[in-house]
């Protein structure tokens, strides 16, 4: 089973940040994204999957008995965009099975493979896309004790190295950028997108004491939530066509797989103003059209230009990868057994009904005109010597497994 664990990734390693969009599920009106993921995983034949998407990494992670390859990565991701071709998928994909795939999945929950080593962010990302797969049935057993130990690896190691000390994650990043640009504390701040991401953002501005700040989000009660942490106000994601306050700084970060910020759109929210407009967009694909980098008045803050920041600390953080990988190695190792144990306790689950089965079998017909002639009392206790006997006879075989694996 363990080889049968498999994961087609594409990550800022090997393609640039604005290319990976290439290879996301891109959800319409008429078919979802779930639809879209059940489509997925009944045309290539998985018996289970979970997707993950963010803004430097797209993970197909499944269970499937196909081998491996460019060939079937290619058919695979035909499914995802038909425009792909082998050329493209060879050049851009990394393919694990077994236990680099286990290696690999661990890897990223720990942030060891992140566009920013030690970013925890990634780990709530992968527990949110695991939880939404399992919700839609996607996944199973396998995928959900991969995880659980992915996770549980992932806080080890956050826990005892300091590889999230110094934090560099684009988030952190971006606000440093907003930060360096000496806004007052009272500058109009435009949030547009309440997911994951601009959460954090919202939390960073709070705690460094910004106090005007609007989300828009296409969820009006997911802005709702993110303002009433912050305490701001929230407006649906049209009232961008009609707001007139003006801002100073704005942040976008949608799941769009277009730009949402129009040059049209830009220029309403200006109201006219000609100074120097602070915008971050942390979105993958970019949600900032290139039209208004190039004709406004605009510092543009987006995660290819993060990038070189991330080596200031760096250097710091991957001092500690080498012990994060050593605690990793047990869990690698772990988790092949793991796996055994939890397909024979799958395997023998029918033990306990048909100990019961035999039971009551032996009570209600093959010795049943022996125990009609037994008095109360001794019938009382043959029940009970019959029920301690079930619960050992289903006891032995479960710990038996438990040694073997």
């Amino acid at each position: 089973m363990l080889n049968h664990l498999k994961i087609i990734t594409i990550t800022h390693k090997s393609v640039p940040l604005r290319d990976i969009s290439n290879f996301v599920m891109k959800p319409t009106e008429t078919l979802p994204l779930r639809a879209q993921l059940n489509s997925l995983k009944q045309d290539v034949g998985l018996e289970e999957l979970c997707y993950v998407a963010t803004c430097n990494r797209v993970m197909y992670f499944f269970i499937s008995k196909t081998v491996l390859d460019i060939p079937f990565a290619t058919y695979f991701l035909q499914k995802v965009n038909p425009e792909l071709n082998k050329s493209h998928v060879a050049a851009a994909v990394q393919l694990y099975e077994g236990d680099q795939a286990v290696a690999h999945l661990f890897e990223v929950a720990a942030s060891i493979d992140s566009l920013v080593v030690g970013e925890r962010q990634i780990l709530g990302q992968l527990r949110e896309a695991y939880d939404q797969c399992q919700a839609w049935g996607l996944s199973g057993d396998t995928i959900r004790l991969a995880f659980q130990r992915a996770v549980l690896c992932a806080k080890e190691i956050y826990a005892h190295t300091r590889i999230g000390d110094k934090p560099v994650s684009v988030v952190s990043l971006a606000i440093r950028k907003l930060l360096a640009t000496q806004l007052p504390k009272d500058a109009r701040m435009l949030l547009i997108g309440a997911g994951q991401t601009n959460a954090l953002v919202a939390k960073f501005l709070l705690k460094h004491q910004f106090t005007n700040v609007t989300v828009f989000n296409r969820s009006l009660k997911k802005a709702q939530e993110l303002a009433k942490i912050i305490n701001c106000k929230a407006l649906s994601i049209n009232d961008l066509q009609t707001y007139t306050e003006g801002f100073d700084c704005l942040f976008v970060c949608t799941g769009a797989t277009d730009p949402i910020i129009q040059p049209a759109l830009y220029a309403h929210l200006l109201q006219g103003e000609q100074d120097t407009k602070l915008v971050i967009d942390l979105a993958i694909p970019h949600n900032v059209a290139q039209d208004i980098v190039t004709n406004f008045n605009v510092h543009y803050v987006e995660i290819d230009g993060l990038r070189h920041l991330a080596g200031e600390n760096m250097a710091f953080r991957e001092k500690e990868v080498e012990k994060a990988r050593q605690m990793m190695a047990k869990h690698i190792e772990a988790f092949p057994t793991l796996l055994r144990q939890r397909q024979m306790e799958r395997a023998m689950s029918r033990i306990p009904e048909e100990i019961k089965a035999v039971k009551s079998k032996a009570l209600q017909e093959v010795f049943r005109k022996d125990l009609d002639q037994l008095d109360a009392t001794t019938r009382s206790l043959l029940d009970r010597m019959m029920t301690y006997m079930e619960k050992k006879c289903i006891a032995i075989p479960m710990k038996m497994t438990r040694e073997l694996s």
